[in-house]
């Protein structure tokens, strides 16, 4: 289903009259043949209506084009490529002001957001109303898919900003201005929300409204579900109690909610999990052709993915953004050849954590790009700190070709069901979830283990069954969650609901550098490779110290030289006249962060929406 071809119709007849800025817009009747009577009580009008929801997804300053290119980095694993020292790098440094141009927008994240949560608030509102629910089943789907977008929307909001105002009812002139809420007035409303939508929606393929995965099924909410749950009852940065939306500095706890302790949370949490596991259908994907369907636009349901962020097949930038670093592209590319792809990727020493034998290192992380060739793209290395995400690429997009321009169609994936295993892993080593299973967190630990260790099985089975008490089993859930997930934008909320946000990345660059001191014992004085059957790049000398002398066994070996032409170290990050860093190692190990991260885990809201607000909202933590 491509919903950006009916969205705007339902955006038309309601929500765009809500949205308006300006109260006599809120009491001005539309001048519409359509009230809520009619649309609510028409599944074809309400499904319109529903589809409008996910319209702000599309926004350039939403999700298309500032939300995702800027949300989920830094962290352990994943670092912004450009050491640049200017407002975009504010952003993954933990630097960022109200007043960043790339976020201060009318029209940014947070208001486009908010929108959308008030068209949800529309439909849900007169779905109830007017579409009979209760006995009428189609509807009551479009209920649930309701109020599952608004859980999205809402998760999407605290996750970038922290506190932000419960808006759970349409605005009236009385409500158009509130002030910021403590987090767990939303996430206990949204996780009744989902425990409602959970009666009237579908598992994946199983009806109209779950057929792609650009729509949310049971399996999405119930893993949504899952997830708040995770962060509401984990650590975060929050206010002192009674002092939200006073600018209070906040200390990073966890709630004193009793609603929203682990033991109330986790066995529902767990019994959601186990439901999609039982009875969804969902499974692993071979770990290769996941990332092939995923880049080739193919969004069926009842595979690996579970949801994806919604656009039409030319919208969206996740490959311009975060593929693998292209500089000009003929063959799959008409119209402009402006480099793109490469703006984060994974941090360089995640490569030689994953065992050789694991599929899934190659896949996500890659140290060379593509360059414009002699009238075709050519491979070639990026540079010792220069890594991307393999699991995107321009190059595997062939039914929908990159066109050129910012947008790529390509859908990112929200949720998959290896999450789904991981999660419910960390739950059942939990004492918390009331009485704690190792040995089924190790059997879902095991399945995405084991698919990562695709023909060396046994490797997987033996590194798991070693695995004894529960410190043992989360770290190495925690260590396989970056594994799996890298590049997803997971982690930075992983890291603060585990408390260890600002611990990993002090770890994080202490290995790195560890690694620059050590590179010239580690590697030996060449680096060889040879191009694929696709055009990418093999190499030898990543893991094996490799010599001049000698070429690997195997034909169209090349050995790696620098500038000068000359055989040198690739892995060299220390110059022997001076014994110090070159700019580019120092400045990768100085791109972490700039603030203390435990600080400024949220983004302030923007000083274009706080003149706005009537002051009625404040920004916390010392923005």
């Amino acid at each position: 289903m491509k919903l950006i071809n009916k969205i705007l119709l339902g955006v038309g007849m309601l929500a765009a009259a809500s949205l308006t800025s300006c109260e006599d817009g809120l009491t001005t009747p539309t001048q519409s043949s359509f009230d809520e009577s009619v649309v609510f009580s028409n599944y074809t009008l309400a499904e319109y209506n529903v589809f409008g929801i996910y319209e702000v997804f599309g926004h350039t300053n939403c999700h298309r084009g500032r939300y995702l290119p800027w949300y989920g980095f830094n962290t352990d694993i994943e670092l912004y490529n450009n050491t640049n020292v200017d407002e975009k790098s504010q952003i993954p440094r933990y630097s960022m002001t109200v007043t960043n141009g790339q976020l201060n927008l009318a029209n940014g994240p947070y208001n486009e957001l908010m929108g959308g949560i008030e068209r949800a608030n529309l439909s849900i509102k007169g779905i109830r109303q007017y579409g009979n629910p209760e006995t009428n089943a189609d509807m009551a789907a479009l209920l649930g898919e309701a109020l599952c977008a608004r859980a999205l929307l809402y998760t999407e909001l605290l996750k970038a900003y922290g506190e932000v105002p419960a808006r759970f009812e349409p605005i009236t002139p009385e409500t158009i201005y509130l002030n910021k809420s403590d987090k767990d007035v939303i996430y206990k409303q949204l996780l009744a929300d989902l425990e409602e939508a959970f009666g009237y929606m579908s598992w994946p393929g199983q009806s109209k409204q779950t057929a792609t995965t650009d729509r949310p099924s049971l399996a999405f909410a119930k893993g949504l579900y899952a997830r708040l749950a995770l962060m509401a009852s984990g650590y975060s940065l929050r206010p002192d109690e009674g002092l939200v939306g006073t600018g209070n500095a906040g200390t990073v706890r966890l709630s004193n909610d009793p609603e929203l302790q682990k033991d109330v949370l986790y066995p529902k949490a767990l019994a959601a999990l186990k439901d999609v596991i039982d009875n969804s259908g969902l499974s692993l994907m071979d770990f290769e052709t996941l990332w092939r369907e995923s880049n080739d636009m193919d969004i069926a349901a009842g595979k690996e993915i579970i949801y994806v962020i919604p656009s039409s097949d030319t919208r969206g930038r996740w490959n311009y953004t975060f593929a693998i670093r292209t500089e000009g592209n003929p063959e799959w590319s008409q119209g402009p050849t402006s480099s793109r792809g490469g703006t984060a990727g994974p941090v360089p020493t995640l490569y030689w954590k994953y065992g050789k034998e694991d599929v899934r290192r190659d896949m996500s992380c890659v140290n060379w790009k593509w360059v414009k060739g002699d009238g075709a793209n050519v491979a070639e290395l990026a540079g010792p700190n220069d890594w991307y995400f393999g699991k995107f690429r321009l190059e595997w997009q062939k039914k929908a070709p990159y066109n050129g321009g910012n947008d790529d169609g390509i859908k990112p994936i929200y949720m998959r069901y290896a999450d789904i295993l991981l999660m419910a892993a960390e739950i059942a080593n939990d004492p918390a979830c009331g009485a704690r299973d190792e040995q089924y967190a190790k059997d879902c630990l095991l399945q995405v283990r084991q698919r990562a260790y695709k023909g060396n099985e046994g490797m997987a089975t033996a590194y798991v069954n070693a695995l004894s008490g529960q410190d043992a089993v989360f770290k190495a859930i925690v260590d396989e969650r970056a594994f799996e997930f890298v590049g997803e934008m997971l982690r930075k909320q992983d890291l603060i609901r585990w408390n260890l946000l600002k611990t990993k990345m002090d770890e994080s660059k202490e290995e790195l550098q560890a690694w620059m001191d050590n590179a010239g014992a580690t590697f030996g004085p060449a680096v060889w490779y040879r191009y694929a059957a696709d055009g990418s790049i093999e190499t030898y000398g990543f893991n094996e110290l490799a010599t001049t002398e000698e070429a690997p066994s195997g034909e169209g070996w090349e050995c790696y030289t620098d500038s000068k032409g000359e055989v040198g170290t690739y892995f060299k990050f220390i110059s022997e006249d001076t014994g110090t860093y070159s700019d580019s190692a120092q400045k990768k190990l100085d791109s972490y962060y700039d603030i203390n991260p435990n600080t400024r885990q949220w983004w302030p809201i923007p000083e274009a929406t706080l003149v706005n607000s009537q002051g009625t909202l404040f920004n916390d933590y010392g923005f």
